[in-house]
């Protein structure tokens, strides 16, 4: 497949609606797996006065690979640390004044992101697999727990902040 075809399949598919993969980043990705030798030229086509193409395949290293990554994303989980938790967690005790409405700032962004990819979902949900269905509806599922987790701690600001109010008391009193 050369990289035209392999960028026209990731649109058809909406490829970017359902990974973190970028139809602009494919070919950059093309060429770093190529440096790898993990897939190899198989030729060089011409059609007409089009600038020529390299269509590439897969190379054996490069399928082992494959199969690697794949039962490594089935079987692992991946869950990755959110500097929210950090910061909530090291709250600056001049600005909690400011928390109330920073959450729900970030509940409505997370509701916007929410409905707009379940939107496209909507839109694009005839052209996918059951699998890519699948993992469109656990990113969804991923987004309305976050929702709720944000909703529990907007539910519990007022103790948060008088608590961390509290802690930065004793702080000062004891510098």
């Amino acid at each position: 497949m050369h990289g035209h075809q392999l960028r026209h399949l990731s649109e058809e598919e909406h490829l970017d609606q359902w990974t973190d993969i970028t139809i602009g980043g494919l070919y950059g990705a093309i060429k770093r797996l190529a440096a790898e030798g993990l897939i190899e030229e198989a030729r060089r086509e011409q059609v007409g006065s089009y600038p020529e193409r390299k269509v590439w395949r897969i190379t054996d290293a490069g399928s082992q690979v494959l199969s690697t990554l794949r039962l490594s994303g089935l079987s692992e989980i991946a869950h990755h640390p959110d500097p929210f938790d950090l910061v909530l967690t090291r709250l600056d005790p001049d600005h909690l004044d400011h928390l109330p409405a920073i959450i729900e700032a970030r509940i409505t962004s997370l509701k916007a992101t929410l409905t707009e990819y379940e939107a496209r979902a909507e839109a694009i949900a005839r052209y996918l697999s059951l699998a890519e269905s699948l993992a469109m509806q656990h990113r969804a599922v991923r987004l309305r727990a976050e929702i709720a987790w944000h909703e529990q701690l907007n539910a519990q600001l007022p103790e948060l902040i008088d608590d961390e109010k509290a802690r930065s008391r004793r702080r000062g009193s004891t510098e």
